[in-house]
């Protein structure tokens, strides 16, 4: 791909026609004229302040740009399609472990990704659909899930594994990280998810708490454990805790959802948006396109670039309608 330097040229960002006389992009197309005029089509991905996408830049005439030598060549990469592909397969994927878990077949697993890309949306959602279809199990019990967020002590999760013993309950630890980070909840753990048939967990010190809500100091653990993490376990670093997490990792199927990047993030977004993630807010197509604009524009000023920020832009573009750029800059991006 040339790198080709503007000799005239304008694009417009937030409204405004902005001159982009003496800048250097990629060409992807040249000279073509279109219904509002002609234009060029360039790689702007490694312009900062721009879309990480091909744009069209408006020109007057084909001689709006000179040679400004050959890019460097670049190892092949995946395409914006391919990516959002594989995206789309990984999620797919943690649907069909996460069905998998509640049936029982699976035992276990963790799923690793940044936040705000729709980890436990996807899990909920399977669990809330299953429950739902499924609200009376053969032998008259219901079959259950339940999300623990937050801190968690060792004695804690003993009684938590205790409530959802049962066959068929899933237990989902969202961002629940300090048992990670903590031996004896881990030894518990890997108690809970041996491969063994029988998978008894003992507590063996007296306990007024145990004593207090009727746990016993053993209890064969039947159910199943989802941990959702933005945790990468194969960067652990403490030699002490890393045998554990090992350990763990051995009982668990790891998923990984492979967004390690902003573009990857932006392609999930993208993806997630086309999917019809704002349709409920009745905004016109170019306002929906003008957010993930913003959003892409912004992605190094803003406070998470996340689903959930696009959420918030998306909210301001319903409250003020003439106005939400100049809200979203003051709530939802860092200060210079």
């Amino acid at each position: 791909m040339t790198s080709i330097k503007l000799l005239e040229g304008s694009y417009k960002i937030r409204g405004n026609e902005v001159d982009l006389t003496g800048m250097i992009f990629k060409l992807v197309e040249g000279y073509k004229v279109g219904a509002k005029g002609g234009y060029i089509t360039v790689d702007a991905r490694d312009n900062n302040g721009f879309p990480d996408r091909n744009i069209k830049i408006s020109v007057s005439t084909d001689a709006c740009y000179e040679d400004a030598g050959t890019a460097k060549p670049v190892q092949a990469k995946e395409t914006d399609e391919e990516t959002i592909e594989r995206l789309r397969e990984r999620f797919e994927m943690l649907e069909e472990m996460t069905k998998a878990t509640k049936k029982g077949n699976v035992r276990a697993m963790i799923v690793s990704g940044p936040p705000g890309v729709g980890k436990s949306h996807g899990v909920e959602k399977v669990l809330g659909k299953h429950d739902l279809i499924n609200a009376i199990a053969a032998d008259g019990r219901q079959p259950k899930y339940e999300v623990v967020k937050g801190a968690m002590s060792a004695i804690g999760l003993y009684c938590k594994l205790y409530k959802m013993a049962d066959k068929d309950n899933v237990i989902v630890f969202d961002d629940c990280d300090s048992i990670f980070s903590d031996e004896l909840s881990l030894n518990i753990l890997k108690a809970a998810l041996d491969s063994k048939k029988n998978r008894r967990i003992c507590w063996n010190t007296d306990s007024f708490k145990l004593r207090n809500e009727g746990v016993p100091d053993s209890f064969a653990f039947k159910g199943s454990a989802i941990f959702i993490t933005n945790i990468k376990f194969d960067n652990v670093k403490s030699k002490k805790m890393r045998g554990h997490i090992e350990a763990l990792e051995s009982r668990c199927h790891y998923i990984d959802l492979t967004i390690d990047t902003d573009r990857e993030k932006l392609l999930r977004i993208k993806q997630i948006t086309n999917d019809g993630m704002l349709d409920e807010y009745g905004l016109e197509e170019d306002v929906v396109q003008e957010i993930l604009d913003f959003v892409d524009m912004n992605k190094k000023k803003l406070r998470e670039l996340s689903l959930r920020t696009v959420l918030k832009v998306a909210d301001l573009a319903k409250a003020f309608p003439t106005k939400w750029e100049a809200m979203a800059e003051n709530t939802v991006m860092r200060r210079a």
